[in-house]
């Protein structure tokens, strides 16, 4: 049992990693660093779209319009804190 602990923490460290991959990218996208055109900047924006669109898009219809402001993958990345917080402190239930 304890390796399906040290599992679901990988899990949720790689989903941490996209969801940290996809607000820098943004954020260099915006400030057009990055360009869209490039096929590998385009391959992996659009990658990280497909897989975190979905999530975001049920915690925005949750949260309240902030007025241009995208609080989705900060919430999100709370929400996985947290998880890993309870899995954690259960973890005696994985030996």
């Amino acid at each position: 049992m304890q390796s399906l602990f040290q599992i679901l923490m990988l899990v949720l460290d790689i989903v941490w990693f996209f969801v940290i991959a996809h607000v820098i990218m943004s954020w260099l996208i915006n400030f057009q660093v990055l360009n869209l055109r490039q096929p590998l900047v385009g391959q992996i924006w659009d990658g990280l779209n497909r897989i975190l669109e979905p999530i975001y898009s049920r915690i925005r219809s949750v949260l309240p319009a902030m007025g241009g402001m995208d609080f989705a993958p900060l919430v999100f990345l709370i929400g996985l804190y947290a998880l890993r917080i309870v899995l954690t402190n259960n973890a005696g239930l994985f030996y």
